[in-house]
């Protein structure tokens, strides 16, 4: 916490400007993603390491807090330790300096290690493949994802400009937009689920029932998990829960680079918030480009519970 502290303050609010989309391999990455793909794609996976890897606003910061409590028994204090951005980096970010980029944080972190990443499957450094890194994938409705990512570009001051609700949709629709198609990512990951050690889970099914979904996890990961334990994860990775707990909601990042006056981090956390937002017409062309796009995949999203 001192050292972010002490980096926060050398950085000029005014130096802090949103990113540029940058194509590579067909696929949109942030411009400082992009400017450091080389050294990406020759990181060092070790085979301990354990990659949680989502599409933005899929439930990534919530499987973050579930693993942490998992891997620490349940222990809230350890998970208190720092922010989960320190606590498991993000090695696709590469913020300005003197902040440190994810790959530098991960490099000097002991083993083993959990790591984050929004990148699709072909852009996946090739050690993770090499060395057989386990990795958790969260996908989540189209719909509520798309809602999800506006309002986190409207408040990240990092992100692309997202401009109106109109303009984003048509952006998020066509893949113009950070990470890519939604509809690639998915089912990319899905894909690769049949030749990798992959748990694929859906943000819907760990709404409906946390605790069924929090033991598929504790299994992946070979720990036991007593029922009062369990109990307890369950109950301190609430999105209620969540919301209040400044090792997990963003408040420790200042407004000028996550202004939660525009919108929380920690919004709705909800299957079904999508219908406040989208047209009838809107809705209607969601569902037959998903008709489209996702027909023999076997993928099957629910939009409501």
């Amino acid at each position: 916490m001192e050292y972010l502290r002490k980096a926060l303050e050398q950085l000029d609010p005014k130096l802090v400007k949103r990113s540029k989309l940058v194509e590579v391999e067909g696929t949109f990455l942030l411009d400082n993603t992009a400017a450091n793909l080389e050294l990406l794609r020759n990181f060092k996976a070790q085979p301990d390491d354990l990659l949680i890897c989502t599409y933005p606003k899929a439930g990534t910061t919530w499987m973050q807090e579930i693993v942490d409590m998992v891997q620490h028994g349940g222990d809230k204090q350890k998970c208190a330790r720092a922010p989960i951005y320190k606590r498991i980096p993000f090695i696709d970010l590469f913020p300005m300096k003197p902040i440190s980029s994810g790959l530098e944080m991960a490099e000097e972190m002991p083993s083993p290690r959990t790591l984050k990443s929004h990148l699709p499957v072909q852009l996946l450094p090739p050690s993770f493949w090499e060395q057989n890194c386990k990795v958790i994938y969260v996908a989540r409705n189209v719909k509520d994802t798309i809602v999800s990512y506006f309002h986190f570009h409207r408040m990240n001051q990092g992100l692309p400009d997202p401009g109106n609700w109109d303009q984003f949709l048509k952006s998020f629709l066509t893949g113009k937009i950070a990470w890519g198609s939604w509809f690639e990512h998915v089912q990319g990951w899905w894909e690769a689920k049949d030749r990798h050690p992959i748990l694929y889970l859906f943000y819907e099914d760990i709404k409906e029932d946390p605790t069924r979904e929090i033991l598929k996890v504790a299994h992946f990961l070979n720990v036991e998990l007593p029922d009062p334990i369990l109990e307890e994860i369950t109950e301190h990775t609430k999105f209620e829960t969540m919301k209040e707990n400044p090792m997990a909601n963003y408040l420790t990042l200042p407004d000028f680079v996550m202004n939660q006056a525009l919108s929380p981090f920690m919004r709705k956390g909800v299957v079904g918030n999508w219908k406040e937002h989208f047209t009838v017409a809107q809705n209607e062309k969601i569902d037959e480009i998903s008709s489209q796009l996702l027909a023999g995949s076997g993928l099957v999203f629910r939009t409501e519970l």
